[in-house]
């Protein structure tokens, strides 16, 4: 019975770290895209209604005084969208994931005292899921480095 539960936690260890490339970064990246887009369209908007604003206060003024001189200027560049927010690396994933695998089958193997084993599995899985979390990371680092050089 041991052994059966030591399979299933080693399997579902193995398959729930595994992400492709693309799955996480086409989704990612055409989300980023469409969030970049969106704050470039606002900040226009908001540019055009600042504009509108300057000019509705210049006419104001102008008629309750005397004739103002107004000089039209060139409008600052637009900001460029904020750099991209990082999220979790693949080793903090990692981590997390293995912790809580390790800690159910810790508690479910050792049966006497389950708090010491889902400390112990928690701590192992954790181990092992930081360790595989960063070699995905590295590998997905030399990808886009590779990515990169031949653009």
């Amino acid at each position: 019975m041991k052994t059966l539960v030591m399979i299933c936690s080693v399997a579902m260890l193995t398959f729930s770290c595994k992400q492709t490339a693309n799955e996480a970064g086409v989704v990612d990246d055409s989300k980023q895209a469409t969030i970049d887009s969106m704050n470039v369209v606002m900040e226009k908007q908001q540019a055009e209604i600042a504009k509108q604003k300057t000019i509705d206060s210049m006419q104001a003024v102008a008629k309750s005084q005397k004739p103002v001189v107004i000089h039209n200027t060139t409008a600052a560049p637009a900001a460029t969208p904020e750099a991209k927010r990082k999220g979790w690396s693949g080793a903090a994933k990692g981590a997390v994931i293995g912790a809580g695998v390790g800690a159910v089958t810790g508690a479910v193997v050792n049966k006497k005292n389950s708090g010491a084993g889902a400390v112990i599995g928690g701590l192992a899985g954790a181990g092992l899921g930081a360790g595989t979390g960063a070699i995905i990371d590295s590998e997905k680092k030399k990808k886009e480095d590779a990515k990169n050089q031949n653009q």
